[in-house]
């Protein structure tokens, strides 16, 4: 019986793929036999990403640039596309988070969120629909539960995160008749990733977040990567526009309060600055 989930020869580009979920994503697709470029502003950490990636012996590249920059998503997306050919998966993941309080929250702070995640995932998506396969392209923004649940300490994130779902559906409509689907995932707590340690940066934070977990656990970037090769395979053929949570039912519990997750923060890096003293 052929393998629903065999991606050998298919090309995938992931935004934000040298960590996290995002290269957990990456890694998946890999694994599966596709050719795969990723993106991120690190050089360093796109280099270590592509020799990840290149273990499973197929076709990987990197390309170092920041989404908030229009030309240099231009330019990576060509440089990806000279490499792999038509793109038949699309991820956008860049993304950026803090705790805190509206009223401590600087403008620019406020800025910086809204730009990685809302501009950045319109530059990705607008700048990628060139290159394309049409039809059959897989186009997948990473969201976030603060999309739909208002979140207290998290005014940027709701803010960004509601308009990558909305530019998802949008998009969706938009690109139809072009035989692309666009979807968003939208990770509950996963586990070892850059969000966890700062969303719940203590045992007792973390133990306290897997107690509201209806499942009763932390997800695993394997879980995310699961969805994204569904929703980039035949068993998704007619899918478009859908938001859809990976996450042990948290998102159904309303939207977290993180405001002993920022005392904890601010009391470890009192304790921190205290010691450098």
């Amino acid at each position: 019986m052929q393998d629903i989930l065999d991606f050998k020869g298919r090309a995938v580009f992931v935004a934000g793929g040298s960590s996290g979920i995002n290269l957990g994503i990456a890694d998946a697709f890999a694994a599966r036999g596709a050719r795969v470029a990723v993106m991120s502003r690190s050089q360093d950490r796109v280099d270590a990403a592509v020799a990840h990636l290149g273990r499973h012996g197929g076709i990987a590249c990197g390309f170092a640039g920041d989404v908030r920059n229009p030309a240099a998503v231009a330019e990576a997306l060509q440089s990806a596309h000279a490499q792999l050919g038509d793109f038949d998966v699309l991820v956008s993941g860049a993304a950026g988070n803090f705790v805190s309080p509206a009223l401590d929250m600087s403008p620019n702070g406020f800025k910086t969120v809204v730009d990685i995640d809302l501009l950045g995932t319109f530059n990705v998506l607008r700048q990628a629909h060139q290159f394309l396969r049409k039809p059959g392209a897989s186009v997948i923004s990473i969201s976030a539960p603060q999309s739909f649940n208002p979140t207290i300490f998290q005014a940027h994130v709701c803010a960004a995160k509601a308009g990558v779902d909305m530019l998802t559906r949008v998009l969706a409509m938009e690109w139809g008749g072009d035989g692309i689907r666009v979807n968003s995932i939208v990770p509950g707590p996963i586990g070892d990733t850059e969000g966890i340690r700062r969303l719940a940066p203590t045992e007792e934070t973390r133990r306290a977040m897997e107690a509201t977990i209806p499942l009763g656990r932390m997800g695993t970037r394997q879980e995310v990567a699961d969805m994204a090769m569904v929703l980039s395979s035949p068993l998704a053929s007619f899918v478009t526009g859908a938001v859809i949570p990976v996450d042990g039912g948290s998102s159904l519990l309303g939207g977290r309060d993180y405001r002993e997750t920022y005392k904890a923060s601010a009391g470890a890096a009192a304790q921190h600055s205290s010691r450098s003293s």
